[in-house]
């Protein structure tokens, strides 16, 4: 008898979803704010969209989420902001304004959170 390779013949079909979960943050500035400085706003000076303040800037994922800032609606530049999770005192976002630039008293930030939570289900046939 010859020798012969044995396999297992399997099928698979694999579905995944991204259920994205979108967190807006706002913050007034409170006075005119002059460069060269950074904009500091702690977690706890941000306000939800549902009006409360919130205590806590989410961990976010490095493969599975990002952020955006936006200032007087303006999405800003990725270099001029730094991202900081955690609870009120730790968690922040900084902002970088650059020399000659201003940022005016009452201007509203926004801070837009975007988590993405992949969902994979594997169907195995054969």
């Amino acid at each position: 008898m010859a020798l012969e390779i044995m396999k297992i013949v399997v099928g698979a079909t694999t579905t995944t979803t991204l259920e994205p979960t979108l967190t807006r943050l706002f913050y007034q500035v409170p006075a005119n704010t002059n460069g060269p400085t950074t904009l500091t706003i702690d977690a706890a000076d941000f306000m939800g969209d549902d009006g409360n303040t919130i205590t806590e800037l989410p961990t976010l994922d490095a493969n599975n989420a990002y952020y955006n800032v936006y200032i007087n609606g303006v999405m800003q530049m990725a270099d001029l902001s730094v991202y900081t999770p955690g609870a009120t005192g730790v968690g922040s976002l900084a902002i970088t304004v650059p020399n000659g630039q201003s940022i005016s008293m009452n201007t509203v930030v926004v801070l837009e959170i975007a988590s993405f939570a992949p969902v994979s289900t594997t169907v195995i046939t054969g």
